[in-house]
């Protein structure tokens, strides 16, 4: 998919909450095609993002992996 989207499974130490979000903005990036979404599409895209993130935090625990607070 986009090779510069960090694995996050795995990493010592347990991932941030700052790098779940990066990872997140990454992916809602790649799919999007925005780097930075027009201000009529900014609303839509941090919600991606939010949501994104907050599944990756949910998977990563379900796999084992804690994230750091």
């Amino acid at each position: 998919m986009c090779r510069s989207i960090k694995t996050l499974r795995g990493q010592e130490p347990a991932p941030t909450p700052d790098e779940v979000q990066a990872a997140a903005r990454q992916y809602v990036r790649k799919l999007s095609g925005f780097r930075e979404p027009s201000k009529k599409n900014a609303e839509a895209f941090e919600m991606a993002v939010h949501e994104v993130a907050a599944t990756t935090r949910r998977l990563l625990e379900a796999v084992g992996q804690s994230v750091a607070s």
